[in-house]
């Protein structure tokens, strides 16, 4: 049985990046479906109210974040590496770049052009999405397909080389930065066919991505996630950065609360607190107790 198990739905742009890594890695791993929004109460009892998607499960160790998600596949996977061409302080950089800039503007359109969005989600999004302006959503939209159209084209102009990859001949995180947010539009936005149209370094990078795959996926029922959480001992953790400006102790108990959208916070004791991860342990009567682990960069910590 595979270790790794990823809480997602199929429509979910981050959730496709975890899902490439497995396929650029040839791993095994189990998929929990979620619900799109909220409630979700079979992934509630892991992570304590974090409700952004995808949610990986390692045992009784629950990680936040695609970035965080992709960090631990990559630490227990490590070949074929994400950073095949070295770089790695950059690339994780892009991060910010792909998921911030390029994907609001393509989450924006996606719900601008869609008008047969269901009402319960388009209210979720609404409270959930809080870089978009919902009262002039319609009138942003040709500045939004601008927007897009100019980060695409940052991807088509670096393949003009005639590179295979982003960064050169392998794939990589790069890559998927890249990737996941053209994925969403090509699924959610039809006028983007044309707009793409005259990339054609970018189309042909994209056939090598859809290549790739998703690794070996196996369904497993969400109670039976929940067993294998409530069975597992959590990891517990690698203590405090003493040079931490924050000045917080293991121990303390503290709030962990995403610094961008979707700002529902995570209290439990602090286990991990580093230049690269926060991690608290917190009890739950379904699961017993868990460990979950949040990326440093792009969440904010407090003493509850």
């Amino acid at each position: 049985m595979s270790q790794f198990i990823l809480h997602h739905f199929d429509i979910s742009p981050f959730a496709e990046k975890a899902r490439k890594v497995f396929g650029l890695k040839s791993i095994e791993w189990q998929s929990v479906q979620i619900p799109m929004i909220m409630p979700k109460p079979a992934l509630m009892p892991l992570t304590g109210g974090y409700r952004k998607t995808p949610v990986l499960q390692i045992g009784a160790d629950i990680f936040c974040d695609s970035r965080r998600i992709l960090r631990e596949i990559d630490l227990r996977v490590p070949k074929p590496t994400l950073f095949p061409s070295g770089n790695e302080g950059l690339v994780w950089a892009l991060s910010e770049w792909s998921d911030k800039a390029f994907f609001e503007s393509g989450a924006a359109l996606s719900m601008g052009v869609n008008a047969d969005i269901p009402e319960d989600v388009l209210k979720d999004r609404m409270t959930f999405f809080n870089f978009m302006d919902f009262d002039r959503l319609d009138q942003d939209i040709p500045h939004l397909y601008a927007q897009l159209r100019g980060h695409a084209d940052l991807v088509d102009r670096q393949l003009a080389d005639g590179r295979r990859f982003v960064l050169g001949e392998e794939p990589g995180l790069a890559d998927i930065n890249a990737w996941f947010v053209i994925w969403m539009a090509r699924a959610n936005v039809p006028p983007v066919e044309d707009m793409f149209a005259p990339f054609r370094c970018m189309h042909a990078w994209e056939e090598r991505m859809r290549e790739m795959g998703e690794g070996q996926r196996q369904e497993l029922d969400p109670e039976a996630a929940l067993d294998i959480a409530r069975d597992a001992e959590p990891s517990h953790g690698e203590g405090i950065d003493p040079d931490d400006p924050l000045g917080l102790r293991a121990g303390e108990r503290v709030a962990v609360t995403p610094d961008d959208y979707g700002k529902v916070p995570v209290a439990g004791q602090l286990v991990t607190l580093s230049l690269n991860e926060i991690a608290i342990r917190r009890t739950d009567p379904r699961v017993g107790e868990v460990t979950v682990h949040f990326p440093r960069i792009g969440y904010r910590v407090e003493r509850a």
